[in-house]
């Protein structure tokens, strides 16, 4: 983060909050994948996912309302349950299923498709890709049907499905609350969003009739604190403040630096295994993401 902000001339027009904010949705989320597989040793996917999302959105909740913010409207909730739905119950929890099955440094190099997904589902509001951002999805599409054809995804279509899913709604749930369903403003809207997202979530564990490991390995539980904190309020949060004040493809660009962190972290701490056709696979996913963000014009 200090690098960051130490480079304020380099990144022309983006405000401190901004910049801290792309620190943490960079930095932070590449290693909460890693922390995913690691809770999942005792905590199921739907289960673990949801009682993140309820903790945090209620430690968030209570702490606004300390500081005099007043609740959301009815309308805002509503909102809050849709987009919660879309962007933790299917994005997250999707997330998490797809770790069950795949390495977690392969789950994060094919969400970085999600900056081409979120193009796509532009076109819906008349926002056309210029020349760059068209090349960019392309490039990037193929880079995907490369990985799709990777060892690990072909072993898991369990996985593929999960993790497809969990792209497609979370760039639904990002573009809804970006253009027509506004939460409630700063940090209260997020906190009722990840409340919702975590009550859905619950709902659909109990639904898969998970039950958690009891007791829980230390291991497990010290993961899952670390997504609570950091992957929940803090970079959970950062990204709806980029969705809020900048461009949606650099809200995105995280997805450019987390396979890279994710993949490192997992192969030299979880010893997962990537190929070399699956490193080529990611290279050319990134190349597409540099593309689309290259061409995008400032917000």
């Amino acid at each position: 983060m200090t690098t960051a902000l130490a480079s304020r001339s380099a990144w022309p027009g983006l405000s401190p909050l901004v910049l801290a904010c792309l620190a943490a949705t960079w930095l932070v989320w590449g290693s909460t994948y890693l922390a995913i597989k690691y809770a999942l040793i005792s905590f199921p996917p739907y289960f673990q996912m949801g009682t993140r999302f309820l903790v945090a959105g209620a430690l968030l909740l209570a702490w606004m309302r300390w500081r005099g913010a007043p609740m959301p409207s009815a309308l805002q909730w509503r909102n809050a349950l849709v987009c919660g739905a879309l962007m933790l119950g299917g994005g997250m929890g999707g997330t998490a299923v797809a770790e069950t099955s795949v390495g977690s440094g392969l789950v994060v190099a094919f969400i970085a498709v999600l900056p081409l997904m979120i193009a796509l589902v532009n076109l819906a509001y008349g926002v056309r890709p210029g020349r760059l951002e068209a090349g960019g999805i392309a490039v990037g599409l193929a880079g995907v049907l490369m990985l799709t054809q990777g060892a690990s995804f072909q072993a898991s279509t369990e996985g593929l499905v999960a993790v497809t899913l969990a792209c497609l709604t979370w760039s639904i749930g990002s573009v809804l609350s970006q253009r027509t369903l506004p939460l409630a403003p700063g940090p209260m809207g997020f906190a009722s969003e990840m409340l919702c997202g975590g009550a859905v979530l619950m709902g659909m564990s109990w639904v898969a009739g998970e039950a958690p490991v009891w007791p829980p390995e230390p291991v497990a539980v010290g993961a899952w604190l670390y997504l609570v904190v950091f992957g929940s309020l803090i970079a959970f949060n950062a990204y709806m403040v980029l969705l809020a004040q900048a461009s949606a493809g650099l809200a995105s660009s995280y997805a450019f630096v987390n396979p890279v962190i994710a993949m490192l972290l997992g192969v030299a701490i979880a010893g997962e295994t990537v190929t070399g056709y699956e490193w080529s696979a990611v290279a050319v996913v990134l190349a597409g993401v540099v593309l689309l963000l290259g061409g995008r014009r400032p917000a």
